[in-house]
């Protein structure tokens, strides 16, 4: 999801709108009959024609793959959103030097701990879902685990698509008991695109990923914040956080742009998207290899 604008008061965006389609062209290119003559063929001509149909073909293919590479994008998911629309998030977003190494920083809440973006997962924030008696973790797998559809690739697209799932993350019985429900189905990952059965693998191996990661957030200027603007920062579930699978999210660590993009290049258009979103959402800027590898991203969008 993208802002049209950022609120200076509360960090979350007025307007969201990054969410286009992928766009799909059928190519048609017409192949005219060869002339026919009422001479009858020589022995000799008639055994060039599988030669000359053959070169033909060849040439046809060429022109074909030509026509692709040229009306579509460079491999981009479903549901990635638009060249123009990540390109103006990349225009906005404010971009410094280098990431500096900022002390201080420390994630964890247990002993004497700075816990610096507060409790891991905590519902006591005002991000998005704060409150509702679940868990960030399960508002998350809640949001991005799906009803298992009849094969793989309609998992994927349902993900992309922001399809809903048939599981939610709160229950409430007469309006007073909040129960939390893990949810089962299958999780696309955004990154890889590997479709994870939940029902077979549970969620322990399932992590949520930080899409702009909390140690590069410290560096970069949270590090002047309040808790609660930190502790919001690292539970928003719309600007910040994807369910993934634990590989990929183990890989990423705290990298940003310039030293990490997801491992299948027809996803980078989409993490461009949503790393500049909570950038911009927030106010953090990007470095200047982040930018140039973001550029790189967004030219796997569609046009």
């Amino acid at each position: 999801m993208l802002p049209e604008r950022d609120s200076p008061t509360t960090g979350t965006p007025r307007s969201v709108a990054v969410a286009a389609a992928h766009l799909r062209r059928l190519l048609g290119v017409p192949i005219p009959e060869p002339a026919r003559s009422s001479r009858p063929m020589s022995r000799h001509v008639s055994a060039q024609v599988p030669l000359r149909a053959l070169v033909l073909g060849v040439v046809v293919v060429s022109v074909l793959g030509v026509v692709v590479a040229q009306g579509q994008p460079h491999g981009s998911a479903p549901g990635s959103p638009s060249e123009d629309d990540v390109s103006e998030l990349l225009d906005r977003v404010a971009v410094v030097s280098q990431r500096p190494s900022v002390p201080g920083y420390e994630r964890d809440c247990t002993g004497a701990s700075a816990c610096v973006f507060g409790p891991a997962w905590t519902d006591a924030t005002t991000a998005p879902g704060g409150g509702n008696g679940c868990s960030t973790r399960e508002d998350v797998l809640a949001r991005d685990i799906r009803a298992a559809p009849a094969d793989t690739a309609s998992a994927d697209t349902a993900l992309a698509d922001g399809a809903s799932s048939d599981t939610v993350a709160v229950t409430r019985d007469a309006g007073t008991t909040t129960r939390c429900v893990t949810p089962t189905g299958v999780l696309a990952d955004p990154y890889s695109g590997r479709v994870v059965d939940v029902a077979l693998s549970g969620t322990r191996a399932i992590h949520i990923d930080h899409v702009y990661p909390l140690k590069a957030a410290w560096d970069l200027g949270a590090w002047r914040w309040t808790p609660d603007r930190r502790a919001r920062f690292a539970n928003d579930t719309d600007a910040n956080l994807l369910a993934v699978t634990g590989t990929v999210n183990t890989g990423k660590s705290d990298s940003t742009p310039a030293d990490w993009l997801p491992p299948d290049p027809a996803r980078h258009c989409f993490y461009a998207a949503r790393y500049l979103t909570a950038a911009i959402t927030y106010g953090l800027p990007v470095t200047a290899d982040d930018h140039d590898a973001l550029s790189g991203a967004i030219r796997r969008c569609p046009g």
